[in-house]
């Protein structure tokens, strides 16, 4: 099904661009957070098992994709901005639900500690409550061919650490989307781990601690820059939160293989949806299908 697409102004200052996948069937709506300089395309294959159950709205951050030939990019764009973005976007479309994937998951928090009065649930993925050594030693060598504009390694260093377990075909796409960025996407993607290097991350914490909403943590058993150790730190700050580990899986979980596929939609629509409908409609039955590759780019830091 193609999406309803449209350019949203967010406070007269950026203009983003939106992807929604209607379900005559659903009466839920759930908006989708990408990882830094990710795209809507980032979400192939999370889509396949949501949009039979949901309405799905997909968006670019003003500097990425779609949305960017909309935008100034005279500067930076922060988390803070972000999560405003998120919380505009979750309005203008009614949104229900949240789930965000990798560094999404910063702004997310950030947007969800206002209580924005819709949202019922939430899912943050491949997102842990701390810089650990590993992810602390991808984002400073990945800082250093930024500055150098050093593309060919940018490239290679995110297929070598988070990117490490995804099949060959998707190391490919994402090499040729990384390496393919404009200057003002290097400078955002500096900015940006500039930023989480230099921050607390007891922000986040302070965050989860505000949040009054069901959340569930879904992290890689496989991954070591975001691992579901450190994602559990959030237990004793956040009020409902729920924590699932996908096994034999990195930092890109449902893209890594079939099975990685089933285990992350059985975790995320078990939270969703708890209650199960013996009687499952026939729109719905498309997400029990097998994984299938999709020629997709998806990056995260």
């Amino acid at each position: 099904m193609r999406p309803e697409t449209a350019i949203v102004e967010i406070h007269s200052k950026y203009r983003v661009y939106t992807e929604r996948y209607l379900n005559a069937a659903a009466d839920k709506t759930i908006i989708l957070v990408n990882g830094s300089l990710a795209t809507t395309a980032s979400f192939a294959q999370t889509l396949r098992y949501l949009q039979p159950r949901f309405n799905v709205v997909l968006y670019d951050q003003p500097y990425a994709g779609q949305s960017r030939l909309h935008n100034r990019h005279d500067q930076p764009i922060r988390k803070e901005d972000e999560a405003e973005i998120l919380l505009e976007l979750i309005e203008h479309f009614c949104a229900d639900h949240v789930l965000s994937f990798s560094w999404g998951g910063a702004a997310t928090l950030l947007a969800l500690a206002q209580r924005p009065r819709r949202i019922e649930k939430a899912v943050i993925s491949s997102f842990a409550a701390r810089i650990n050594q590993p992810m602390r030693d991808y984002l400073e060598r990945g800082l250093g061919f930024l500055l150098a504009r050093d593309r060919f390694n940018v490239g290679r260093l995110v297929n070598d650490t988070i990117g490490k377990h995804l099949p060959s075909l998707f190391k490919r796409f994402n090499y040729r989307h990384v390496s393919s960025l404009t200057e003002h996407e290097y400078l955002q993607m500096h900015f940006h781990i500039h930023e989480v290097l230099a921050q607390d991350t007891q922000c986040y914490v302070a965050s989860a601690k505000a949040i009054d909403i069901p959340l569930l943590f879904v992290n890689g058993e496989w991954d070591e820059y975001t691992t579901a150790g450190d994602a559990r730190l959030f237990a004793g700050h956040a009020p409902q939160c729920q924590f699932r580990t996908i096994k034999n899986t990195g930092h890109f979980l449902d893209l890594e293989h079939k099975a990685a596929w089933h285990d992350t939609q059985q975790a995320l629509l078990g939270f969703l949806q708890p209650v199960s409908n013996p009687a499952k409609p026939k729109s719905q039955q498309q997400s029990d299908k097998p994984y299938r590759y999709a020629a997709r780019e998806r990056i995260a830091t």
